[in-house]
């Protein structure tokens, strides 16, 4: 049976759970700024992008990953923490689904690059990272989602979504600057080493 190990080979303990839930209640938080729709996707322009982007980059990858898992848990059964009052598991199946879904491999995405750079990190790697993981892979999941709903072509659903750009751009800057600021203050992620890749402790299993 796997066995979910945080980025220094521990299982999770006390301490990952409390920052589990709390990353998690920081995506919900997020919900608070409004949403912008654009019309032709369908799919709304949030802040809680930030939220995912920072719960990898905080806390890594297993933990980032879970606190997402956690919040489209409650998302699912009900609780209105999406933008506008928003939840229940009908929005999964709507145009916003796919990127909810990848907001899961996004944080796990960030909070991976981030741990093996971790040692050499600095603002504009975190940045860069925030940008492939936050934007690259949850575009790569969420716009197909969006064609297939919405019934267009995946050009039309991709260029429609290209209005999201300049916004996580400015999520992605600000993401890498709390990342920078909480390694030099209060550094929560521990660096992955080459052997983490070969199944020792490091690697979630």
């Amino acid at each position: 049976m796997a066995i979910l190990r945080t980025e220094s080979g521990s299982l999770l303990e006390t301490r990952d759970v409390v920052f589990i839930a709390l990353f998690a209640a920081i995506v919900a938080s997020l919900a608070a700024f409004p949403p912008i729709t654009l019309p032709l996707a369908g799919v709304p322009i949030t802040a809680q992008t930030l939220g995912v982007m920072l719960a990898g980059g905080v806390i890594g990858a297993v933990r980032g990953g879970l606190a997402i898992v956690l919040f489209l848990l409650l998302v699912a059964i009900g609780l209105p923490l999406l933008p506008g009052g928003r939840g229940g598991f009908g929005v999964f199946l709507g145009p916003t689904g796919g990127f909810l879904i990848g907001w899961i491999v996004a944080a796990f995405a960030i909070g991976y690059m981030t741990e093996w750079l971790w040692d050499r990190l600095n603002f504009v790697l975190a940045f860069t990272i925030c940008i492939l993981g936050g934007v690259i892979v949850l575009y790569a999941i969420g716009v197909p989602w969006v064609a297939f709903v919405a019934k267009i072509p995946l050009w039309t659903a991709l260029t429609g979504s290209l209005s999201f750009i300049p916004g996580d751009i400015v999520k992605a800057l600000i993401a890498a600057g709390v990342i920078m600021t909480v390694k030099r203050s209060y550094p929560i992620i521990q660096p992955r080493t080459p052997a983490d890749g070969a199944g020792r402790p490091g690697r979630p299993e």
